[in-house]
C-alpha cells in the first residue's frame, strides 16, 4: 500500500491495527523502540501549535488535537497497568473504559497539553524499563479483555506501538492538510 492509500482515511493515518499471529524478539525490540520514541514524536507533532489549532478536530466528527494529546497518556496508562497486572496475576480480567466519554471530561478541556506530554514522557520511561526487563516467558503472559478476549503481552506491545503512531499520524496529517 502506498502512502496516499494509507492516508486516504483520516481515521487511520497509519492504517488499521492488525493483531499479530506471532511476535518475534526482533518485532518486540522494534515495538519497544517505537513506544520509547512516541513521547518525543508526539511532542514534535504538536510543537508550535496555537490554542486555536489545538482545538481543531483532526477530521470531521473527530477529536480535537487537544483531546488526542490527553487521550494518549490515558490509554497508555491503562496499558501499563494491564502489563503490571498480567505480570503479577494469572490471566487477570481488565476493565475497559469509555475513551470517548473520558475525552469529554473537564480535565481534557482545561489541562494544558504540557501536563499530558510530561505525563507521557515519564510513563513511557517507566514502561520501557519494564518492557526491556521482561523475560521470554513474561511475553506469553496474558490478560482477559471482556470485549476482545485473551490478549498476550507481546501482541499488546504491538498494539501500543501502533497506537502511538496512529495518534501522532492524526496530528501530523492534520498539520499537513492545513499547511501548519
Amino acid at each position: 500500500m502506498n502512502e496516499t492509500q494509507l492516508n486516504a482515511d483520516p481515521r487511520f493515518p497509519v492504517g488499521k491495527f492488525v493483531w499479530p499471529v506471532a511476535v518475534s524478539a526482533e518485532d518486540r525490540a522494534r515495538y519497544i523502540d517505537t513506544i520509547a520514541a512516541a513521547p518525543a514524536r508526539l511532542r514534535a507533532a504538536v510543537a508550535g501549535l496555537s490554542e486555536e489549532q489545538l482545538d481543531t478536530p483532526y477530521r470531521d466528527g473527530g477529536w480535537t488535537v487537544r483531546q488526542v494529546i490527553h487521550h494518549v497518556p490515558e490509554s497508555h496508562m491503562n496499558s501499563y497497568i494491564r502489563f503490571k497486572l498480567a505480570l503479577t496475576e494469572d490471566e487477570p480480567v481488565i476493565k475497559p473504559y469509555d475513551e470517548a466519554a473520558w475525552a469529554e471530561l473537564p480535565d481534557n478541556a482545561e489541562t494544558p497539553i504540557e501536563v499530558s506530554l510530561s505525563l507521557l514522557d515519564n510513563l513511557h520511561a517507566r514502561w520501557v524499563i519494564l518492557l526491556r526487563g521482561m523475560s521470554e516467558a513474561d511475553w506469553t503472559r496474558t490478560f482477559r479483555h471482556p470485549e476482545i478476549g485473551l490478549v498476550r503481552l507481546d501482541a499488546n506491545t504491538a498494539l501500543y506501538a501502533w497506537h502511538g503512531e496512529h495518534h501522532i499520524g492524526h496530528v501530523t496529517a492534520l498539520r499537513s492538510r492545513m499547511g501548519w
